[in-house]
């Protein structure tokens, strides 16, 4: 099943069901007015929209209009709460790698997490604005997982039964902003801006096999400024699934329906160094800063830039078939205008 939340005159938007090809959709006020709503609601909710989302991939409904993602909002435009992992050991092995810093051993067994900024998601065809682009602009191109109610101190296997919905999402990075706030060893907060998600969040079932273990695996494909830049396999190398980092956030708390918990950047561990880049016939990269630590460690130096006003990047996933899955985000960078 497939969903998503078209822009309104309400900040919480309108839910609808998109086709499997993603070229129609139908609105749904009388089984929920929101994402939300049906979340909130799943135990009766899911039936209904499944219902519709039949009858469209069938061509049963009349009133179907045709999908624009340009349209949509995030799925969740604003959510109870959005924790990012870290679940690809390999990304954090580089980042200390580059600065000559050893890996701890527990990084292998307990995931890094951090908690986001969900009061505000922006749209995926939504400009990244920032007020400087000296502040490091960088993509982080990852999957997330949209939970029902979660017990505290669930395991891991409560944890995949509450997994409702994943999304593609762009969790934005301001590089150069990161290490004072490291520094003062409360995490991340200004370096953080509004993340975006995929037009579309889908149920597990519509990854068919792909969807193993509590991982994704295909290729997340991201593409800057129209080049190729990466294609890694998103269930390739991710140390944590989906499960182990639910139970990792609820290990204290109730987590609410409606809940987002995100991957970290997908990583891919290559055969060497060189090798890695996709015009060296690797697999890619999901962020710029990854590419500069690669560029770092053969080198000495960083070469890439990282994003300028007016740079555009594209994160899709595909699915065997060569349909999109998620729909894209596609986004530029722009000054922020009040």
């Amino acid at each position: 099943m497939k969903l998503a939340t078209l822009k309104s005159k309400h900040r919480d938007g309108m839910l609808v069901v998109v086709n499997r090809t993603l070229t129609h959709y139908q609105a749904v006020p009388g089984i929920a007015a929101t994402l939300q709503q049906a979340l909130d609601h799943w135990e009766h909710s899911e039936s209904q929209l499944r219902a519709v989302y039949d009858a469209l991939n069938q061509g049963q409904l009349q009133a179907a209009e045709p999908f624009d993602p340009a349209q949509c909002h995030s799925p969740l435009p604003r959510a109870y709460q959005w924790a990012d992992g870290s679940a690809y050991v390999n990304h954090v092995e580089l980042v200390r790698r580059a600065r000559g810093a050893v890996l701890p051993a527990e990084f292998w067994t307990d995931p890094l997490m951090y908690q986001g900024g969900s009061d505000s998601f922006i749209g995926p065809r939504d400009p990244i604005a920032v007020l400087d682009e000296a502040w490091g602009v960088d993509l982080e191109a990852e999957v997330a997982v949209i939970t029902g109610d979660v017990r505290m101190g669930c395991d891991v296997a409560q944890a995949a039964a509450s997994i409702r919905l994943l999304m593609l999402v762009n969790d934005v990075s301001l590089r150069h902003l990161i290490p004072a706030e490291l520094t003062k060893g409360f995490g991340f907060f200004q370096s953080k801006p509004a993340s975006a998600f995929s037009p579309v969040a889908i149920t597990p079932d519509e990854l068919g096999d792909d969807w193993q273990d509590g991982k994704a695996h295909r290729p997340l494909i991201v593409h800057v400024n129209g080049t190729l830049f990466g294609q890694p396999d998103a269930g390739q190398d991710m140390t944590f699934s989906f499960p182990q980092l639910v139970a990792h956030a609820a290990k204290t708390r109730e987590l609410v329906a409606g809940s987002i918990i995100g991957s970290g950047t997908v990583s891919n561990k290559q055969g060497n160094l060189h090798g890695s880049s996709i015009d060296n016939g690797g697999v890619g990269y999901c962020c710029l800063a990854e590419l500069r630590m690669y560029e770092t460690i053969e080198t000495g130096q960083a070469q890439t830039p990282f994003l300028k006003f007016g740079d555009r990047v594209r994160i899709e996933m595909f699915g065997r078939d060569g349909q999109s899955l998620f729909g894209c985000i596609e986004q530029s960078v722009q000054p922020y205008m009040s």
